[in-house]
């Protein structure tokens, strides 16, 4: 039982969405700083006023655009990164090519198509799969 569910833990596809999720999930962490710390207040300005707080920043028409907000949810984001690429992706990596797999890598080389010039296409492609040339090396 614990082997099958280290399996099913340890598959590429699954390793590949959980760390896709978690840097959404940052970067969603950073777009609400920026849009409550700046363009919230910049957006109630624009209406008239309102409440001003204090903190690092302006005031525009009464209200507060706060950049110590934005620029501590920016050092989150960094650091949330950080912690994830050397928590997930180093060791997953290095599992993998212990296994022979390669992830997180860098992407395969391409080749352009010379009729309609996608560049999408395999090294070894002797036909481009958009427009159907044959292609040369």
């Amino acid at each position: 039982m614990l082997k099958g569910f280290r399996s099913f833990l340890l598959q590429g596809e699954l390793i590949v969405i959980a760390v896709g999720l978690v840097v959404a999930l940052a970067f969603s962490n950073l777009i609400k700083a920026f849009t409550t710390s700046i363009v919230t207040p910049l957006v109630d300005a624009a209406e008239g006023g309102g409440p001003v707080s204090g903190g690092l920043g302006w005031t525009v028409n009464g209200q507060h655009v706060d950049l110590g907000a934005f620029i501590a949810g920016i050092v989150y984001f960094v650091i949330f990164m950080v912690v994830v690429y050397f928590a997930l992706v180093v060791p997953y990596r290095t599992y993998m090519a212990r296994r022979g797999t390669s992830v997180f890598g860098p992407p395969p080389p391409m080749k352009t198509c010379p009729e309609c010039l996608s560049d999408d296409l395999p090294v070894a492609a002797s036909k481009c799969r958009h427009c159907a040339s044959v292609l040369t090396s």
